[in-house]
């Protein structure tokens, strides 16, 4: 016999229940199928970078761009315009202090305001489209173009001295190699983002390379004793302000870079690490 015909009132009321629950959750079920077209329709319109930058990529994208041709050239000038190998490396540390300040506060602005662009993402949303729009078309027309050009005519002079006696090369020659060389980095940036990354960091280890070839080259010459500079330091340095603020420029210059990752913040895995 079934006992469900001695329960009485108790078990319809728990039916009544669970056919409640039942319908609640077909329509919860029907509704979600009825918006979700809609929702993937919305997600496949919408076009987001693809985040294939990593951890060393991006550490590999600021040394790479840091140590370039700055730091090759500007030397010459932190020197002419200190007087003195002691206020040229007093410039040097001052200049590696803001440059730090400034990428510890690249850091807090890139996770604040995850979005790529840089200085244009974060003048948006601090002074407005008009300001946000002057400092795009500034930099895209003068500020990059110009670094670019610098940057790779050094590269050109680099590369063809080692074939021209100490003339140097004719400027035609270095200035078609660097248009060559601007022509190959804009295609390989716009062929893949993984094989720009690769290449960024193959040519930061040959840079890291050169520089400790430098380094201990240098560390050879104070073993052997050769520290007539270090003994007169200060001797001849030059007190005029404009002319060692000349030369702060110029170690700025090396260390220009420390910004350039938050110009990708929505191409890189995890922008908060």
């Amino acid at each position: 016999m079934d006992n469900s015909a001695f329960q009485g009132p108790a078990a319809s009321e728990d039916d009544g229940v669970r056919n409640r629950q039942l319908g609640a959750t077909l329509s919860t079920s029907s509704s979600a199928d009825l918006v979700s077209p809609q929702k993937e329709k919305a997600n496949e319109k919408t076009v987001l970078l693809k985040r294939k930058v990593g951890l060393l990529s991006g550490i590999s994208l600021i040394a790479g761009t840091m140590i370039g041709s700055g730091i090759f050239i500007s030397p010459v000038g932190v020197l002419s315009s200190t007087g003195s190998v002691g206020l040229s490396l007093v410039v040097w540390a001052g200049c590696g202090i803001i440059a730090m300040l400034g990428s510890l506060s690249y850091c807090e602005l890139g996770t604040m305001i995850p979005r790529s662009g840089g200085e244009y993402a974060y003048v948006m949303d601090g002074l407005g489209g008009v300001f946000a729009y002057l400092y795009a078309w500034v930099s895209v027309f003068v500020i990059r173009p110009s670094s670019m050009a610098i940057i790779c005519l050094t590269f050109a002079e680099y590369a063809l001295d080692p074939f021209y006696d100490a003339c140097g090369p004719p400027e035609l020659t270095k200035k078609c190699l660097a248009v060559v060389a601007i022509l190959l980095i804009t295609a390989v940036n716009c062929y893949s983002v993984k094989l720009a990354t690769r290449v960024q960091v193959i040519f930061t280890v040959a840079k890291l390379l050169a520089l400790g070839v430098i380094i201990v080259g240098g560390i050879y010459i104070l073993i052997e004793g050769q520290t007539g500079d270090i003994d007169t330091e200060f001797k001849g340095t030059i007190s005029n302000p404009s002319v060692i603020a000349l030369a702060f420029y110029d170690g700025l210059w090396a260390y220009d870079g420390w910004n350039n990752l938050n110009l990708v913040t929505e191409e890189i895995k995890d922008p908060q690490k």
